[in-house]
């Protein structure tokens, strides 16, 4: 853990906010709280007090806590990519060399929750969400060479329930990347990065998605990874940090010093954006407080 650093000088950000947006920005800054990875994703942030992301190429699941120097949670993560905590605190992994995705209990045991539909393995899962009640979402595009080995012909966005069974939401032309939930639980964001564009669907209490529409489009740089806050605010990793309203419309953007990949709200107050950006692991601290689904 040499090449990590921690607290790295605080770097200037950039944000341009619209009034209607309670939270005032001229002062925020980022810390860069950890570097020296090969390329950072998929951070979760656990009630337990910790952060839980991925180093993909390096195929390590790591934890970090405030104070501390991240620490090694699993090798030998199977190219693990977005990862996610449920209401028991069970940590939901994408695991892109396998084609599936695990479940990891506090105790450390892993299972298999899902790695084919219809017979076919998936493509390579890549982000996941896990609704308070247990419904689970994610995405599965190909990327790279994940396009040499598949088996299904379509890039797809699936919902897992709480029994196990699998429905397959959307099969986009572009990919899917990026996956969050409404605070209430009742829409689903999805992020592609060909179309360059946010679509959302309604959910019903048994997790079904219906009513497909795009809600942001044209979107500089790819989109990835999102989350939301208490209000229902969209934070999209982009080209920057990109901040939407419910309805899509632009709040404002956050420069950072590399391009982020993906985001999670954390803290005691959950009002720290963790961002996940290439080789570092960055710190925002806001005056808005995120939205969780336990």
């Amino acid at each position: 853990m040499s090449r990590l650093v921690q607290y790295i000088t605080a770097l200037p950000a950039l944000f341009v906010a619209a009034s209607a947006f309670s939270q005032s920005f001229d002062n925020v800054t980022v810390d860069r709280i950890a570097n020296g990875f090969a390329f950072a994703e998929g951070p979760a942030w656990s009630r337990d007090g910790f952060l839980v992301f991925s180093d993909v190429p390096e195929s390590k699941l790591l934890e970090f806590k405030l104070g501390q120097k991240p620490s090694l949670l699993r090798a030998n993560s199977n190219g693990a990519m977005g990862n996610a905590f449920d209401a028991q605190g069970r940590l939901y992994t994408c695991e892109t060399h396998l084609r599936r995705v695990t479940r990891t209990d506090k105790k450390g045991k892993v299972d298999v929750l899902v790695e084919r539909y219809e017979g076919k393995r998936f493509n390579a899962p890549n982000d996941i969400v896990v609704r308070r009640d247990g419904q689970v979402y994610f995405t599965d595009p190909a990327f790279g060479n994940q396009e040499d080995t598949r088996e299904l012909d379509f890039f797809g966005v699936y919902h897992v329930s709480p029994r196990g069974e699998v429905d397959l939401i959307a099969k986009p032309s572009g990919r899917p990347n990026g996956i969050a939930l409404s605070p209430n639980g009742r829409v689903l964001y999805v992020s592609n990065s060909d179309e360059r564009n946010i679509r959302a669907y309604d959910l019903d209490s048994k997790g079904a998605a219906s009513n497909e529409r795009v809600l942001v489009s044209g979107i500089e740089g790819i989109p990835d990874g999102m989350r939301t806050d208490e209000k229902g605010n969209l934070y999209l990793a982009a080209k920057e940090i990109l901040v939407y309203t419910p309805d899509g419309k632009s709040l404002g953007s956050v420069a950072l010093a590399e391009t982020p990949s993906n985001l999670a709200f954390g803290d005691d107050d959950l009002q720290s954006l963790f961002v996940t950006a290439r080789t570092s692991v960055y710190r925002i601290r806001l005056d808005a407080k995120g939205s969780v689904q336990y």
